[in-house]
């Protein structure tokens, strides 16, 4: 290990040609070295950066902070896409911690479809409000559904997907992303044992058959 003289040393005696200006490009050099080395460890924050600069919204209003469970024995869409976005807290909220009022989430857009038996939660600081729908012989149907989620589990299957799609390029659902978000989009999907940990969610339709809420002790079944 270098001692900080030698550091010294070293920096002092590095040739500088005011002429040629060797030291400036091989200043240069380092830099773009160093760029490339700190890309996996960079690439969150510009990731934040650039969804920001985009306003990638799949929900336009500011979010409370406090995220909130959605589980169903069964989701079916017909057409269907997902992609990265950003939502934003208000200034100063109390439910910010570290996370500096933003939260990097993935954005799923229904264009129609059916949930069957849906569980809604959110933990409301030592007791839960449950909401319950579709539990009976009549699901749960929604239309142009956006749910941004920072964690989503379940057992998928999609007819006629593109991955990797611009989001600013769908065609199969009335939501994009944009410009250069990466994204996902299928004719179809079907999804079981559901499971959303979720922070927003639009719709143009939300019918909610069977609609029961009330306030438990515990959450939604994982």
């Amino acid at each position: 290990m270098a001692s900080s003289s030698d550091v010294t040393s070293s920096a002092d005696n590095t040739p500088e040609n005011p002429e040629t200006g060797s030291a400036e490009r091989r200043g240069r050099v380092r830099l773009r070295r160093a760029a490339v080395m700190a890309v996996p460890a960079t690439f969150v924050a510009a990731t934040l950066a650039v969804l920001t600069a985009q306003g990638a919204l799949g929900v336009q209003f500011a979010i409370s902070g406090m995220p909130f469970v959605v589980t169903a024995d069964r989701l079916d869409g017909e057409g269907f896409a997902q992609f990265g976005t950003l939502d934003h807290m208000i200034e100063n909220s109390p439910n910010e911690g570290d996370t500096g009022g933003q939260v990097l989430v993935v954005t799923s857009v229904v264009k129609n479809g059916k949930i069957t038996n849906m569980c809604q939660s959110v933990d409301l600081g030592g007791i839960q409000l449950v909401l319950t729908a579709g539990g009976g012989s009549t699901p749960v149907s929604v239309k142009n559904l956006a749910i941004d989620s920072d964690e989503i589990s379940g057992d998928a299957e999609f007819n006629n997907i593109e991955i990797g799609r611009d989001a600013s390029t769908f065609d199969k659902v009335p939501i994009q992303g944009s410009p250069g978000v990466y994204g996902q989009q299928a004719d179809t999907v079907v999804i079981k044992n559901l499971y959303q940990h979720n922070y927003a969610a639009t719709a143009a339709v939300f019918k909610l058959p069977g609609l029961h809420m009330s306030f438990k002790s515990g959450g939604c079944p994982q």
